[in-house]
């Protein structure tokens, strides 16, 4: 039996299905709501239970698809084509070992430029939730990106976060509709109410922006990635970059 939820717990899901090999989707939507790229799994949606679903929302980002959300923690769990019958979830929504892996890399095109490290030149980065409910600009270049792969990263993102550091206060908003979901110790994840887009991070000791959001060129580049320790079983890290447990 494999369980999963989103963060916050507003939503459960559990299936005793055969899991297909995950897919990471690069694809502009996928990069906006999860924040980075999301990685999921499938199964036939009828052998897919719904444990709990008191804060599922669904957006239509185009005539093809359907993606489900948490509206309490804003967690990107499910993306279902119309007229299938197959249900496409979150890997890193699940609870406990997945025994899967990667076997797909989709529209590798449209991933982030801050993957491989963007162009020095990006004075002003101007970003948008997959809806549009959101949009805003802030003092470029990106600079360093950390992808994080906490539980909560992990739940929240659909397979793990890429932030950088950013001054909240200095971020000039066009038009502005969050939610936030507050953690057991503090931190302050904005997420768009609509799409359900990841937008920022605050805590304590730093504040963030998500990666993924950002539509022009950056001047960024993923330079480490955080808490691996608690990442999923079913991608290993390549890049060589540092980690830290």
């Amino acid at each position: 039996m494999i369980k999963g939820s989103c963060l916050c717990g507003g939503v459960c899901f559990e299936t005793d299905a055969q899991l297909r090999p995950v897919i990471a989707c690069h694809c502009s939507q996928c990069r906006k709501q999860s924040g980075h790229f999301w990685a999921a799994t499938s199964v036939p949606r009828a052998e897919l239970r719904l444990v709990r679903s008191v804060t599922l929302a669904w957006y239509a980002a185009s005539d093809l698809a359907e993606r489900g959300f948490c509206t309490g923690c804003g967690a990107f769990l499910f993306w279902q084509a119309k007229g299938s019958t197959d249900m496409s979830f979150a890997a890193g929504a699940i609870d406990g070992p997945t025994g899967l892996q990667i076997a797909a890399q989709w529209h590798e095109a449209d991933a982030g430029d801050y993957y491989n490290g963007g162009p020095t030149e990006a004075a002003v980065l101007h970003g948008a939730c997959l809806c549009g409910a959101n949009r805003f600009s802030l003092a470029g270049p990106m600079g360093e990106v950390w992808g994080c792969h906490c539980r909560q990263c992990r739940k929240t993102s659909g397979h793990f976060s890429a932030s950088f550091d950013a001054d909240l206060a200095q971020v000039i908003w066009a038009a502005r509709s969050v939610r936030q979901h507050v953690s057991p110790k503090g931190g302050i994840r904005s997420f768009c109410p609509t799409c359900g887009s990841g937008l920022t991070f605050e805590s304590a000791t730093e504040t963030s922006v998500e990666a993924g959001v950002i539509d022009n060129p950056t001047g960024g580049r993923l330079t480490r990635h955080i808490f691996v320790a608690q990442k999923g079983d079913y991608y290993v890290l390549e890049d060589g970059l540092p980690q830290v447990d």
